[in-house]
């Protein structure tokens, strides 16, 4: 092969190895995009470990008090042990305690109020990579993505917002692209879409 054919051939290779790097690492996600908005199902709040709850008996203060739900997801009382409380509603608790208490009290009623707002594990929202703050939030319904940006200190300068990602387990696992720069830098209010319980949120490093 003489010199001029063999940087002909040189030549030519480089430039499509450069071409496929250069387009792998400006290709979009293979994501569909979020949905501007979703239809969950009526929320209930669901006590989970961390939240703490005033548990309020009536006409009967002395075994009224507030407890924390312990991590394994069961509170304790002095008459009332081991009670699982994650996952239920604060109504569904108070039913709960009630039955404990009425081999004690006559007719007992019970209201409880949570305080904390942790939540379960199943229903947090999850955000991973090159977020300011990575973390798990408690869900509020009526979230979108602009909220859980402005908790966790919204994105890095190493981030490709665009290409992020949400991971929905909620009614089947499913996976759909964010454009959180658009949100965050230009203002692009189509781009903050809703989010559901139990949402993971993944924003990847740029290549460049």
């Amino acid at each position: 092969m003489n010199t001029s054919r063999f940087l002909t051939w040189w030549l030519s290779g480089s430039i499509l190895v450069l071409s496929v790097f250069l387009g792998a690492g400006c290709a979009t996600t293979h994501y569909p995009p979020a949905p501007q908005s979703v239809a969950p199902p009526s929320h209930d709040y669901l006590i989970g470990p961390g939240d703490s709850v005033n548990l309020v008996v009536w006409r009967n203060p002395e075994v009224s008090m507030v407890v924390p739900v312990r991590p394994d997801g069961k509170i304790t009382t002095p008459l009332v042990e081991d009670l699982p409380a994650s996952g239920k509603t604060p109504t569904q608790l108070a039913r709960d305690v009630e039955k404990a208490l009425s081999k004690y009290i006559q007719e007992p009623v019970v209201t409880v109020i949570v305080n904390g707002f942790v939540g379960p594990y199943s229903e947090q929202i999850r955000v991973i990579g090159q977020a300011a703050k990575p973390q798990a939030l408690p869900y509020r319904q009526n979230m979108t993505v602009l909220d859980v940006l402005i908790a966790v200190g919204g994105i890095t300068e190493f981030a490709d917002g665009n290409k992020a990602s949400i991971l929905r387990t909620a009614g089947g696992s499913q996976q759909f692209n964010v454009r959180l720069s658009d949100l965050i830098k230009d203002g692009d209010v189509s781009a903050n879409v809703e989010m559901r319980q139990g949402d993971v949120l993944i924003i990847p490093e740029s290549w460049f």
